[in-house]
């Protein structure tokens, strides 16, 4: 017996020195990897942990840094936890006015609530075609057939500024910087076909392609640049009026190309685009109107009479394609829509609050650790602490919507931002690593969690990397950090 007892006094103290062993070995070699000149001028946050509390490494995890798209894991998980994982976006089809003997004397209004995928190309989407037609159907079961009145897109569901105040003026005009907004439609982007003049200097051949705007100004004060020079062409726009105007460069040796910029109208877009498919269809009216730019009577949305509605895919869905493409518009989505449902305002200043509150309901301090500007990581006003990063992930842990977040998370080497992750790793190892990135000039961020060889839950590791004021090349910084999220995968 007392050989027994011995025996397993040997054992726990064995894997209790192991484990401590391990740890200060990961430690070791992730103080190593920081050490590369690459990271010289850099500020670094390392914090990885198992779910039981076992600290694996520590590197300034209690500083605040710049998150870029680590963001979207607190917009996603948020949102998921607090909305559901079932949770659907509504478009409502309504109208003022009455309708009598098939004429409705009155407008159409095509009121959104943040459906983001409204007239996307995502595979996700309902396509537009279909989409149409089941708002005609809503229209001609009311017994419609021509309209008196305009086709109104209403996106007043989301009040205040499309983008958040601290974007980058250079930001906001592109794809990427394109603003959250009650009714969206191609996801909020304005597409251009560019290609360079004959030689540099002369003018940059431009035109708009899809959407088609015919209410917009475009001024374009750009030129053929240098061979060597890529694209550096920039929208500047905003909502106060209808105009826009792409600057910068198209280098000579370019090809032709698709330029993606945001369409700050987007409200008007979906009402043309629909008021031109009931025209196709057989129902006239009067045209489109933008809601807020419109004259018509601005009825109070609880006045107009609701004819019916259509709903989004699935919020899981939406989240799992956010964090795999880095999708900006739709984690700004996700982040104002805790707002508008906690506080019944999608404006930046209550939704921090709503978040705040979400946070807290998880059971995490926000007190310190974090700042929230916005939900997609784009503004540098954010301020997250790795060491918070791994708390959220954590906690997210312990929800019921888990298993529906972690997958939203791709691993390295699948498609998107991640494809150039890990490339000589082996499969089993890269499928085990869920994790989403995050990178703007200068800042580069792995988050999220390992899963262990063996299933067991509780050898989970959870990880944030942060990189912050880093000049090296993209290339070398992914690389390092690539060494140690292998090191921690092979301690797992």
């Amino acid at each position: 017996m007392r050989r027994t007892i011995t025996f397993i006094i040997f054992l726990l103290t064995s894997a209790y020195i192991h484990a401590q062993q391990t740890e200060g070995s990961i430690q070791t070699q992730i103080e190593a990897i920081t050490d590369d000149p690459a990271f010289s001028q850099a500020v670094i946050g390392v914090c990885a942990r198992t779910i039981d509390g076992r600290e694996l490494a520590d590197i300034n995890a209690e500083m605040m840094m710049l998150p870029a798209s680590n963001m979207k894991l607190i917009s996603t998980g948020a949102a998921l936890y607090h909305l559901g994982t079932d949770h659907r976006f509504c478009t409502t089809i309504s109208h003022d006015g009455h309708i009598e003997d098939g004429v409705l004397y009155g407008n159409l209004y095509i009121i959104g609530c943040g459906d983001p995928t409204t007239g996307s190309k995502d595979s996700i989407a309902t396509a537009q075609t279909q989409l149409f037609a089941q708002w005609e159907k809503i229209i001609r079961d009311a017994g419609i057939r021509r309209i008196e009145g305009k086709v109104i897109g209403d996106g007043r569901s989301f009040e205040g500024m499309p983008e958040h105040p601290s974007w980058l003026w250079s930001d906001i005009g592109t794809y990427y910087g394109a603003g959250a907004t009650g009714l969206m439609f191609y996801e909020n982007v304005q597409s251009f076909m560019a290609s360079p003049g004959a030689k540099v200097g002369d003018p940059v051949n431009i035109s708009p392609s899809y959407p088609q705007a015919p209410w917009m100004e475009f001024r374009y004060d750009c030129e053929t640049g240098k061979a060597g020079t890529g694209d550096q062409l920039y929208m500047y726009a905003s909502d106060l009026a209808p105009i826009a105007e792409i600057r910068g460069t198209f280098g000579v040796d370019r090809a032709k190309k698709r330029v993606d910029c945001s369409n700050k109208f987007p409200e008007y877009t979906c009402a043309s685009y629909f008021a031109d498919y009931l025209k196709g269809h057989g129902i006239t009216s009067e045209g489109p109107a933008d809601f807020r730019l419109c004259h018509a009577q601005k009825e109070p949305a609880g006045a107009l009479k609701t004819l019916g509605s259509t709903s989004s895919p699935s919020l899981k869905r939406i989240a799992f394609e956010t964090n795999h493409a880095s999708n900006n518009l739709f984690a700004e989505t996700l982040f104002r829509t805790i707002g508008l449902s906690r506080k019944g305002s999608a404006c930046y200043d209550s939704t921090y609050v709503a978040v705040n509150d979400v946070l807290k309901g998880l059971n995490i301090k926000v007190s310190t650790g974090i700042q929230i500007a916005d939900g997609s990581g784009l503004s540098r006003q954010n301020y997250v602490s790795s060491d918070f990063i791994c708390s959220f992930l954590q906690a997210m842990m312990s929800s019921p919507c888990f298993e529906d977040f972690v997958a939203t998370l791709p691993s390295p080497g699948s498609h998107g931002t991640l494809a150039s992750n890990m490339k000589n790793s082996p499969a089993e190892m890269k499928a085990r690593i869920k994790v989403k990135s995050g990178s703007m000039n200068g800042v580069r961020c792995y988050s999220g969690y390992i899963i262990p060889t063996e299933g067991c839950k509780e050898d989970t590791i959870i990880f944030s990397l942060m990189v912050n004021n880093c000049t090296a090349p993209t290339w070398k910084t992914r690389s390092l950090l690539d060494k140690i999220m292998t090191a921690l995968a092979e301690a797992n």
